[in-house]
């Protein structure tokens, strides 16, 4: 998909620059005795509107996960399997290229633990997190859990030490509510997230559209299309009268889209929704699912076909003959089981795809797609003098079945390359997988303009025109995809193969050490090539020794590695010829990553005299350099300094798609350092 979020202008809640110590997630916790020995620890949080805080179970590669450690649990106590989490989102990140897992609005996670040593007293939690919006922010956080003294529920209100605040005075916890007369113990539950977000209706409308169309395809193949004629007569001539043919027609129809809703349904049912997710998300059912995909597309091009046993379709077809509803409803069932052939791939398909949404879309998807099989059949009865209107079986009807074929192996690469860029083997790199894209759809341009036949093509001495149209498209999309081997970008099927930085060259065949400029830049003394082939500083002495050096405004940009919008502002907006050209020529940019595990040597880890939380990384090193200098742990951050350190504009600013608004503030830091001269 074309990254087309960022198109939409964002609320830029951030846009004013304030500094300021944001806080979106706020918690409260409980303990609850299960057992003598056994503990539930809960923690609740309220999140603020349109802010995200990412699962512990979010994919690798995107935004940081939710990450729980118990500081004194060693030979006190231990933990009873993985922490439980309420409802939570999945979306895809066309940034990161990864399906992330996040909750919105309100969080629940419980974990159970077991006490070995009676005499402990308190349990000490310690929480690190990111929660991002126009901005994002790594959070830590400590709770401590005192122990209830009796064997009854006791319910504990513990106010959480927050590391990145710069109040870091510990606040004892308090026992609340606890009744000695009462010996009830509430039992845990998981609190669900209710998901109001029009984005999710946005993708259970993407789910609906593509399995509608779908199902048309479907229509369109040798299993379906020849029975539309004869089941709307068989209707017609049977009844009698023809109100009653339409009305049998009509329930016909929704037969069929029952039978569909309910594989859904058994779909969902049987994996469980979240379970669909984390398969379309593991390694290994997305090579399964490119086995199956591939599989599919054999059959579509005529390897062999898949068909279900004849004696479900006898024993269906007799069932048909009882009449009435009963009778219509295991007639509708014996089209899907002799159709099988035709639609099985497509529907196989189409609920993989689903899977990837979660939820209910498997239902959805198969609404979807039922309703276009089952609307023919239902206004044909209504209106039979359309039958005359329907083009004659032929030889066309395979050929639809095979431009299945190739789209359903197209398609099956995708899954491939999901499982190689989690597993990091290269194998499938950027390249490679546009080479098989082109092998695949310049295929089927030759075989649209009658160049191929294959096993169950009808001898051709023309094509139609129809054909030579479509066959002109699949050849001009082929052509286009030919640059992606040298380094273009396509953002025409962004998201479908690895992103630029996932291949044998980034920069374009024949181009591996970088661009024209790149490859000839001499690079300061700490320096490396950033976003865009960027002279870029991780190190704040370094940048500003050079900045002092040259006499240049710096440019400080506080950012992350799991920072999306960080990306989105590097991708849309620095790459502006306006911006870039002032980022190349009249800046020293210098980024730092607020999420850079990378340790510290000993001698340089210190605790924060503001936040009173132990620098161990350099993350926390810079993290705790923006919040004791600039008041701000939001990211991105962007400040322009003059050589003494000084701020040079009015305000710091923060994610702002707005491209002139971006120019304009930037310009107004290097003039103030112009001036100054």
């Amino acid at each position: 998909m074309k990254k087309l979020l960022f198109i939409l202008i964002a609320f830029l809640a951030f846009a004013n620059g304030d500094a300021q110590i944001l806080d979106p997630a706020k918690w409260t916790t409980k303990i609850e005795k299960k057992s003598d020995t056994n503990y539930i620890l809960t923690f609740d949080a309220i999140i603020e509107k349109d802010w995200h805080l990412y699962s512990q179970f979010t994919a690798e590669g995107g935004s940081l996960p939710l990450e729980i450690s118990f500081n004194n649990q060693k030979g006190n106590f231990n933990l009873v399997g993985k922490a439980k989490e309420s409802k939570t989102k999945t979306a895809f990140n066309d940034i990161f290229e990864v399906n992330e897992t996040y909750f919105e609005n309100k969080a629940q996670i419980q974990q159970e633990i077991s006490i070995i040593n009676p005499k402990i007293t308190k349990i000490e939690v310690n929480f690190n997190y990111q929660v991002c919006k126009e901005a994002c922010i790594n959070i830590e956080k400590n709770f401590t859990f005192a122990i209830p003294a009796t064997s009854k529920t006791a319910e504990i209100a513990i106010l959480a030490t927050d590391l990145t605040t710069i109040d870091s005075a510990k606040v004892d916890t308090e026992v609340v509510n606890t009744d000695v007369n009462k010996a009830e113990t509430v039992t845990p539950e998981i609190v669900p997230v209710l998901d109001n977000k029009p984005s999710t209706q946005r993708g259970l409308w993407s789910i609906f559209f593509i399995a509608f169309l779908s199902g048309f395809a479907a229509l369109l193949t040798p299993c379906v299309f020849p029975m539309i004629p004869m089941t709307v007569s068989f209707f017609t001539k049977q009844s009698k009268t023809k109100a009653k043919g339409i009305r049998n027609a009509i329930i016909y129809g929704i037969a069929i889209i029952f039978i569909y809703v309910v594989l859904g349904f058994l779909v969902t049912w049987i994996f469980g929704a979240d379970a669909l997710n984390a398969l379309s998300t593991n390694v290994w059912f997305n090579i399964i699912f490119f086995i199956l995909l591939v599989t599919f597309a054999a059959s579509f091009l005529g390897a062999f076909e898949i068909m279900l046993p004849y004696s479900w379709a006898n024993k269906v077809d007799n069932q048909a003959d009882r009449g009435g509803i009963i009778g219509i409803l295991f007639m509708a069932l014996a089209l899907a089981i002799v159709s099988f052939s035709c639609t099985g791939p497509i529907v196989g398909t189409l609920l993989v795809e689903a899977a990837s949404k979660g939820g209910i879309a498997p239902i959805i998807g198969m609404f979807g797609f039922s309703l276009a099989l089952a609307l023919p059949f239902m206004l044909f009865a209504m209106f039979p003098g359309w039958l005359n209107s329907l083009p004659k079986s032929g030889g066309w009807l395979n050929t639809v079945k095979v431009v299945l074929g190739f789209l359903e192996l197209a398609l099956a690469f995708k899954f491939l390359s999901n499982a190689d860029l989690v597993l990091q083997l290269h194998f499938l790199e950027r390249e490679v997988f546009l080479a098989i894209w082109i092998a695949i759809f310049g295929t089927l341009a030759f075989y649209l303009f009658g160049k191929i036949t294959l096993p169950h093509d009808s001898p051709m001495n023309h094509i139609s025109v129809g054909r030579l149209s479509f066959g002109l498209v699949v050849l001009a999309f082929t052509i286009y995809l030919i640059p992606g081997i040298w380094g273009a970008p396509l953002k025409l099927i962004s998201g479908f193969p690895p992103p630029m930085t996932y291949s044998e060259s980034p920069y374009g065949v024949g181009n591996s050490k970088g661009g024209t400029n790149a490859s000839a830049v001499i690079l300061p003394n700490g320096a490396h090539l950033g976003p865009h082939d960027l002279i870029a500083f991780e190190d704040y002495e370094k940048g500003l020794a050079y900045a002092k050096s040259i006499n240049k405004p710096i440019l400080l940009d506080f950012t992350g590695y799991a920072c999306v919008n960080c990306r989105k502002m590097e991708d849309y907006v620095w790459s502006d010829p306006a911006i870039l050209k002032i980022l190349q020529d009249e800046v020293v940019l210098i980024s730092l990553y607020v999420d850079d595990k990378r340790e510290l040597p000993k001698s340089e880890q210190y605790v924060s005299k503001e936040t009173g939380k132990e620098i161990v990384s350099v993350g926390n090193k810079w993290s705790d350099f923006q919040i004791t200098r600039y008041k701000a742990n939001a990211q991105p951050y962007y400040i322009v300094l003059d050589t003494e350190e000084n701020m040079l504009s009015d305000k710091p600013e923060s994610y702002n798609s707005d491209i002139n608004a971006y120019k304009g503030w930037l310009r107004e830091g290097i003039d103030s350092f112009k001036k100054a001269k």
